[in-house]
């Protein structure tokens, strides 16, 4: 069933409470990287546009709780006072993103202090009033494991508005108060446009996809991928795994991996996929020669390592050569690619050649007309620091969202949404 949108619905005059992602990376109260905060106002330009009655947005940002307890321990360690108010203040307030918001878009964005207790205030605004609400985070009803914990919060929030819009794809897959619980209450909800275009874009690379479609699945560890390679089996030509996990993989087929990340409880796993893939007719392209190093660090000595098996002193920090080759003819008759994980340790500039190769490689071949997909996390970082995401049909905004979506998972904040 498809996703309701903005568009559907009649917003003149109406009430609307809206839940973004702008858990945006923040240092002493300012805004480092405004990516989702820009991916959320075409949506709020469209409402607003409307000649709608108020637009109430809501976020969390950063995980106040978790962070503050982890920066106290850490301050103790080191024999400093924790200023609980200043660390709150600097990282985890919605009130400096609502005025970087009131900045890019030119408007004024009114801060509420708390999502509780907001009714009467929202009510009061003038016509076509934005308001920010506090980070949603600072109630522990927003992430409650019970629902009815939950339903507290959610009732509340469904209040400000008589229309709930989820544009916050990032936290499609959290069941939170904010995300989903709403949808209870809320008389109507529907998808922002940041939601459709990410439905639109990932959902078919598990139902129906333009064939041949390969994915390159990397970063660290397997653990953390195997229900996505298990989902992407059912469609692709070829899997191409690259990054710390195809050391599993390599000692799963008995080669040597030297000092290379290894998850040894996950070998029976890898040896189960390489199976899978075999039985179902999928290519699982694996490096075919590497650069090592003695040490994980930006400053080791790069060592080109002509073949799979890695001496004893090394480990494999990126793919060499005849790799990147086998990449080009792997990639060069997709209709559909889709991205997860780079394929080395592209943030060391001496180890970051494969994953740019392998992001230029993907950005040609949509120069082609092949539908390519960045699904989030680690992928992100790299297209951006290469220059290239403009150059992709589709960026994700959510790394864990994507991913789950990927595994062919039902998203409660997306599910909320559907006609």
């Amino acid at each position: 069933m498809a996703i309701k949108t903005v568009k559907s619905v009649d917003l003149k005059g109406k009430r609307i409470i809206m839940r973004v992602d702008f858990n945006v990376p923040m240092k002493g109260g300012v805004v480092q990287d405004d990516t989702r905060i820009t991916a959320a106002i075409p949506t709020i330009q469209y409402i607003l546009d409307q000649g709608v009655k108020t637009l109430a947005l809501m976020s969390h940002l950063g995980d106040p709780v978790k962070d503050a307890k982890k920066a106290r321990e850490k301050a103790e360690k080191d024999g400093k006072t924790f200023d609980y108010d200043a660390y709150i203040a600097g990282k985890h307030r919605m009130k400096p993103v609502a005025e970087y918001l009131s900045k890019k878009i030119g408007k004024p964005v009114v801060f509420a202090d708390s999502c509780f207790g907001q009714k009467a205030f929202i009510d009061g605004q003038p016509d076509g009033a934005i308001i920010m609400l506090e980070n949603t985070r600072f109630h522990k009803e927003e992430t409650a494991k019970e629902a009815a914990d939950r339903d507290t919060l959610a009732k509340e929030l469904a209040s400000y508005g008589d229309i709930f819009v989820n544009d916050a794809f990032g936290t499609a897959h959290r069941d939170h108060a904010s995300t989903a619980s709403i949808a209870k209450f809320a008389p109507i909800s529907v998808a922002g446009f940041l939601m459709e275009k990410e439905v639109n874009y990932l959902e078919p690379i598990v139902t129906s996809p333009q064939k041949p479609l390969v994915a390159i699945i990397g970063g660290a560890k397997v653990s953390s991928k195997i229900a996505v390679l298990e989902s992407l089996l059912k469609n692709a030509s070829a899997l191409v795994i690259g990054g710390g996990m195809a050391y599993t993989f390599f000692k799963a087929q008995g080669h040597k991996v030297g000092k290379s990340l290894v998850e040894d409880d996950q070998i029976e796993t890898a040896k189960r996929i390489l199976d899978a893939a075999k039985a179902a007719g999928v290519e699982i392209v694996l490096p075919l020669d590497q650069v090592g190093a003695e040490t994980f660090d930006a400053a080791a000595a790069p060592v080109p390592v002509d073949g799979v098996d890695l001496s004893d002193n090394l480990m494999g920090l990126d793919v060499g050569p005849k790799t990147i080759a086998k990449y080009k003819e792997t990639l060069d008759t997709a209709k559909t690619i889709v991205w997860n994980g780079p394929v080395g340790v592209f943030e060391f500039d001496a180890f970051a050649k494969g994953t740019e190769e392998v992001a230029k490689l993907v950005a040609a071949t949509t120069a082609k007309g092949a539908i390519t997909v960045v699904g989030g996390g680690d992928s992100v970082a790299a297209v951006n620091k290469f220059h290239l995401a403009d150059k992709m049909s589709h960026v994700s905004t959510g790394g864990g969202a994507s991913l789950e979506l990927l595994e062919g998972k039902k998203l409660p904040g997306i599910e909320v949404c559907r006609g």
